[in-house]
């Protein structure tokens, strides 16, 4: 059950990720639908990133909860949204 709930503390942190990526790399045209996307996006890299973080830092004791799951979350969900913003801000 503790695995389960850090699965969706990881959903939850790539979704606010992605809202404050949206604030943070301004567009001058806002495109309905990039917000929903950009929490879809955020919420998905970010529970691909805690897998990593979880699999590579924290090998002993594989725990959704730790350092190693926060921190590949955290870091692959702003990576993937920035860069998808950075995209399509490059695109117009």
């Amino acid at each position: 059950m503790e695995n389960w709930i850090g699965v969706a503390v990881w959903i939850v942190m790539g979704i606010a990720i992605g809202l404050a990526m949206k604030l943070v790399v301004k567009r001058p045209e806002t495109t309905p639908g990039h917000t929903r996307l950009l929490c879809a996006l955020g919420a998905f890299a970010a529970v691909i990133g805690g897998m990593l973080g979880v699999g590579i830092l924290e090998f002993d004791d594989p725990v959704a909860l730790s350092v190693g799951g926060m921190a590949g979350a955290a870091a692959l969900a702003v990576l993937m949204t920035w860069v998808y913003r950075w995209g399509i801000r490059g695109l117009t």
